[in-house]
């Protein structure tokens, strides 16, 4: 992650210095035939220092933690599909020239709201739990784009959340471990009742361990269905939602 701060600074600074390579370097969706890198190279240029330390603020605070849990290699990929994905989102606006790290860090908010959806974060000083935290800015950009407000490029943070679900949905499915288990054993059969039974759990009445698991697993049934889960997982589900 740290690589990836220093990048953006370092392009902060040549962009100051050499006004000409942010032109050529920046996103006009129009034009990505012509200059496909531009699809990666505006990510790591800003508008200046106070676009570029918000966004890195939210990668600070929310990539370290998220970077421990995937890997380097994979985190990177997230940085980057969620990136990606938000210069193809705004091909909506295929006239609007774009800088910003904003598409691959809001990829990296949703990873961490994936994995740790009821931490706590503060928005200027009020507490949110990071789930809700997603559901705010989803809609703030909805409602940006509806209004057509100028000077935020609101396609491009759907499209990092959107890029950032992909992502993780395809990191699941080819998981090894997934893969290995789904090969090994046969595939276990969930009723509607089962799924009813496991969402009925409160997860504020259980140990704060045995909530991270329940949240871990729920939201791996989320993505991948009830049938990716081990026997194991479909345990500890049972267990806590007993009668």
């Amino acid at each position: 992650m740290s690589f990836l701060i220093l990048a953006n600074l370092v392009m902060l600074l040549l962009g100051s210095a050499l006004p000409g390579l942010t032109q050529s370097l920046m996103l006009v969706p129009l034009f990505i035939p012509l200059r496909p890198w531009t699809v990666v190279t505006y990510m790591f240029l800003h508008a200046g220092f106070t676009h570029f330390f918000f966004n890195m603020l939210a990668l600070y605070f929310f990539g370290p933690r998220l970077e421990a849990r995937l890997g380097g290699r994979r985190f990177i990929g997230l940085y980057l599909t969620s990136g990606i994905a938000g210069a193809v989102l705004s091909l909506v606006t295929p006239y609007v020239a774009i800088v910003g790290a904003s598409g691959a860090v809001f990829g990296v908010m949703l990873g961490y709201a994936h994995y740790w959806p009821r931490d706590t974060v503060y928005v200027f000083f009020l507490p949110m739990e990071a789930r809700w935290l997603v559901v705010l800015m989803t809609a703030m950009a909805l409602f940006g784009a509806w209004q057509g407000q100028g000077g935020i490029a609101h396609f491009a943070h759907l499209g990092g959340f959107a890029g950032g679900y992909l992502y993780l949905r395809w990191m699941e499915l080819r998981s090894p471990a997934v893969q290995f288990r789904a090969a090994a054993a046969p595939p276990a059969k969930s009723s509607t009742a089962d799924l009813d039974r496991w969402r009925r759990v409160r997860p504020e009445t259980l140990h704060p361990i045995n909530r991270e698991e329940y949240e871990r697993v729920m939201a791996k049934v989320d993505l991948a269905g009830a049938s990716s889960l081990t026997p194991d997982e479909r345990a500890f589900l049972d267990r806590f939602s007993a009668g």
